[in-house]
């Protein structure tokens, strides 16, 4: 089976970084790792070096990654995974990534 990181970098709204965080960490980052093949995660904060505050990075295990994706993509903004009104959508961006 193959091993992926999925990683994601985002912003809060300004002002709004209690209710992202409570978001990310009781909702979001349940909901990610309840979609099949992701089986873990963890959250960091930058402390230098980057236009984003908070990474995320997923351990993710399937010889399915375009599936995995598409699973992503169906449950994001439903009630499998919303999306709160206090992340920065504009500063979100998302990958996966294969070690070499």
């Amino acid at each position: 089976m193959a091993r992926y990181k999925l990683v994601a970098f985002s912003n809060a709204i300004e002002g709004r970084d209690d209710d992202y965080n409570r978001w990310y960490d009781q909702r979001h980052l349940p909901d990610l790792v309840a979609i099949p093949d992701i089986v873990s995660g963890e959250r960091f904060v930058c402390v230098s070096g980057t236009e984003h505050r908070y990474m995320a990075i997923y351990e993710v295990e399937t010889d399915d990654i375009e599936g995995v994706m598409a699973e992503l993509s169906r449950r994001a903004g439903t009630d499998l995974m919303p999306i709160s009104d206090a992340l920065d959508h504009g500063s979100a961006r998302l990958a996966f990534w294969k070690a070499l």
